[in-house]
């Protein structure tokens, strides 16, 4: 193995260590993803988006039609709205997706500096946009201190 490959084996390891203990009954409630880990932060989202049994809730400024895919892998029947700044090809995007897909209910909201995840009354707090995860370093976690409810009751 070269030196590239022998450091990508490390930090993979450090990090299914890191992932491991933070791990709570089978449901991963925070982590830090590195650089270049796109698809593990990817398949942790998908994860989260598939286990919403009524509704999940993105607050994220910077939406794109990749987010709509992954809000796709949501259940039949379970409700999504974006709270994000809509723009002409954002609102076109979406009302294009509606015509084929659940809807994706959309929100003019720019109020809000950090990314938050609400998955049925669960509030994630995500340090990067969807659209960006694992291209830069970035933190998400589990949020105790309110519900999903509270958190739409203050937007």
């Amino acid at each position: 193995m070269d030196r590239l490959e022998v450091r990508q084996l490390k930090t993979d390891e450090k990090v299914d260590a890191i992932l491991d203990r933070l791990n709570q009954n089978g449901h991963i409630t925070q982590g830090i993803f590195f650089n270049g880990q796109i698809f593990d932060a990817y398949t942790l989202m998908a994860d989260l988006i598939r286990s919403a049994k009524s509704r999940i809730v993105l607050i994220d400024n910077y939406v794109d039609d990749s987010v709509l895919k992954q809000l796709d892998k949501r259940t039949d029947g379970v409700e999504a709205t974006v709270y994000t700044f809509v723009n002409r090809t954002l609102r076109q995007d979406v009302e294009t997706h509606n015509r084929q897909y659940a809807p994706i209910n959309l929100v003019d909201y720019r109020k809000a500096h950090d990314r938050f995840l609400i998955i049925d009354e669960n509030v994630y707090h995500i340090g990067a946009s969807l659209k960006d995860l694992g291209r830069k370093l970035f933190a998400f976690s589990k949020m105790d201190v309110l519900t999903g409810s509270e958190l739409i009751f203050q937007l």
